[in-house]
């Protein structure tokens, strides 16, 4: 049987390592129409467990009932979707995603990935427990007995997806275009529907009756099925939410999300292929100590420690419960080989609800972020549950640690209510405005924050409250294009602005003057009018288009915008289909023939600059790095913006001269198109 296993080993690491390349693919192409938000990962990733759910389920089907399922109809129900799936990607290939709206941001990502990837995800996703059930049929001995499950392929399985998740932004991002990724991939699943075929055709062609199992072989209780879903279901939330937090809340780092997930592949693969690895005691300690220590972190809302720490610190706590969830959930295993498609399902069950709460549910039950408090929480109540026979001990313990973390929920939503002017939350994240006080004008000021990250300021002073504050003052890189855009001062302007935030820019409006804002979230625009005055205090005429800015200005006639400021953030960074050679085509059909681009790249993470600077050369604009420092009495903040114009005059001006720097093209960078782009050539180790 050697080369069964190899047959069977090679299909389902080939068919894992496809499964976890299409999701950041997947992911990457959808992006755009949704103004890159961090939102579209966790949505895709509820999608790619559902779809998982409904794989094993398939799976499941297929092969729940030998005694009465000959292997002719199997091997003919499995050809068709074999069959199908080819042509549903061909056909998704062709015809593309089919984006067209971000009104419906969930609804949106469900259909594009269902429409382009939906059937073969399904097909792949099948693959390791149905090999499973079928090698051991297969392996099954003369009188009809089936062999013992072969588990080491679902964490053979795991390794493939490690690799691909790995694989993705390292070497095929940066090097290959999307279209060629497609192409790749395409090719990769026909390779994989050629092996699977290849083990239809090898399965037993006559009826197999095989005998159930030895009578030690008891079914598995009812009680051990629960805990097959909920403990993945943990782990699953523990992924998500911790995933969320560390992207939104400790560091807007690109890619930072494949770390969660590479951990929570790791604990699949440790407790299904070196279970000797999971020491209960051991892990339950650290466990109890990791949700004890971040849970008291998290009341602590004025401590903070270094970031890379505090990600190490996290990722650590996400391996600690995700190990234990996986590694209890291994040793509840069946003995039966007819439960073990059963044991997948209801694993990605778990899974699919886990993700589905923290990506879906939570957003539009709460309104503030609770997310990895719960997933704390939940993860004791179910540590508590799988440890509940162990003796009054681990009872005492976990139902500590369980009140404990409930208790932390409560405090966290007191907190929030209490320091919050309004908190509100949906797909694109979670918008707070808070109210502190300038010392310097001695006067209240509001800050708009999503997730961490600040949006925007206002001083409630007689004079605080018209003048630009934060990344927009007067001498920032958007204050000298506002500043000096126009010879003629007294003739009317036009600005467009892609992204409200508080609507600051608002302020350097004039009488006559038009600004047109572009913002794609729906809970912006309130928080910008009711809490914050630059909107209606500012003398211009101000109008506002709701939907991401690209779709927006395509269908547009001209606006000749003497300037167009490019203010959109997704947490810590402009999102990238903003900045490719497509859509400065796009802003150039936009502006006046001596209009100018200003690009708001402040960021700890990123040096776009260059990037820009490459994006500038290849259509003939002039481009110059501004970059301001902060100032507190003022409430300005350390703002970096890059401006492009095809004006040569522009860069001269005295006041324009000596703030504006020239900009250095690093080597090796390539022209981010929507075809291509890539992060990883501009990180820079050192925030600011």
């Amino acid at each position: 049987m050697p080369s069964t296993r190899l047959l069977y080993a090679t299909t389902a690491f080939l068919s894992a390592f496809l499964l976890f390349l299409i999701e950041p693919l997947a992911a990457k192409q959808i992006l755009p129409i949704l103004g890159g938000s961090s939102a579209v990962w966790l949505t895709c990733l509820v999608f790619f467990q559902t779809t998982l759910l409904l794989g094993y389920l398939y799976a499941h089907w297929l092969a729940s009932d030998t005694r009465t399922v000959d292997a002719g109809r199997q091997r003919n129900a499995h050809r068709i979707v074999l069959g199908l799936a080819p042509i549903a990607l061909v056909l998704g290939l062709i015809f593309g995603p089919g984006l067209s709206s971000s009104a419906h941001p969930v609804a949106t990502i469900f259909w594009s990935l269902t429409r382009t990837i939906g059937l073969p995800f399904l097909l792949l996703a099948s693959t390791s427990p149905l090999l499973q059930r079928w090698l051991s049929r297969n392996e099954a001995d003369p009188s009809g007995r089936p062999a013992t499950v072969w588990f080491r392929l679902f964490a053979l399985s795991n390794i493939g997806s490690l690799l691909a998740l790995l694989a993705y932004p390292v070497v095929v991002e940066p090097y290959l275009t999307l279209r060629l990724q497609r192409t790749l991939w395409a090719a990769g699943f026909f390779v994989f529907a050629g092996l699977s075929w290849l083990i239809v055709q090898n399965q037993r062609s006559s009826s197999i009756q095989l005998k159930e199992e030895a009578d030690d072989a008891e079914p598995a209780p009812r009680f051990h099925r629960w805990l097959w879903f909920l403990l993945p279901m943990a782990a699953a939330m523990q992924l998500s939410a911790v995933t969320e937090h560390l992207t939104i809340n400790i560091a807007a780092i690109p890619l930072l999300w494949v770390l969660p997930l590479a951990v929570y592949l790791v604990t699949f693969i440790l407790a299904f292929d070196r279970p000797a690895f999971y020491r209960r005691p051991v892990v339950v300690r650290v466990l109890v100590v990791m949700l004890a220590s971040l849970g008291y972190a998290m009341t602590k809302t004025d401590f903070s420690i270094p970031i890379g720490l505090t990600i190490v610190f996290f990722l650590f706590e996400c391996f600690v419960a995700c190990f234990f969830c996986h590694g209890e959930t291994y040793a509840l295993r069946p003995q039966r080989a007819s439960e073990s498609t059963l044991f997948y399902l209801l694993i990605a069950a778990g899974g699919a609800t886990g993700t589905f709460l923290v990506g879906i549910a939570f957003p539009l039950l709460f309104d503030s972020n609770y997310d990895l408090a719960i997933a704390f929480f939940a993860t004791a109540v179910f540590a508590l549950a799988a440890t509940w026979r162990d003796g009054w001990a681990q009872r005492l313990l976990w139902t500590t640690a369980t009140v404990l973390l409930f208790t932390l929920t409560v405090m966290l939503h007191l907190y929030f209510a209490r320091n919050s002017l309004a908190s509100m939350r949906n797909f694109y994240g979670t918008l707070r405005v808070t109210q502190g006080f300038a010392p310097a004008q001695q006067a209240p000021m509001r800050t708009l924050l999503h997730g961490t990250i600040q949006h925007g300021t206002q001083i409630f002073s007689p004079q605080g409250s018209h003048q630009p504050t934060s990344y927009y003052a007067a001498d920032s890189g958007i204050g000298l294009a506002l500043r000096f855009c126009c010879d003629d001062d007294s003739r009317p302007r036009r600005i467009g602005v892609i992204g409200l935030g508080t609507g600051t820019i608002a302020a350097y409006g004039h009488p006559g003057d038009r600004i047109q804002f572009y913002e794609i979230n729906p809970q912006v625009e309130p928080i910008a009018r009711n809490l914050f005055t630059y909107l209606r205090d500012s003398p211009a005429a101000i109008t506002l288009v709701p939907g991401d800015a690209r779709t927006s200005l395509a269908s547009e006639t001209p606006q000749k915008f003497d300037v167009l400021a490019i203010d959109a953030f997704s947490g810590d960074a402009i999102p990238l289909h903003l900045l490719t050679t497509q859509a400065l085509k796009l802003y150039l059909h936009h502006l006046a023939p001596r209009g100018i681009l200003a690009f708001h790249v402040s960021n700890q993470y990123l040096d776009l600059a260059p990037e820009l600077a490459l994006l500038a050369q290849s259509a003939n604009l002039m481009a110059r790095d501004v970059i301001t420092g902060s100032n507190q009495a003022r409430g300005e903040f350390r703002a970096e913006w890059v401006l492009m114009t095809r004006d040569p005059s522009f860069f001269d001006r005295e006041e324009i001269a000596t703030l504006a720097d020239p900009i250095y093209i690093k080597p090796h960078l390539r022209l981010w198109t929507d075809d291509y782009s890539s992060l990883l050539p501009v990180l820079q180790t050192g925030g600011h």
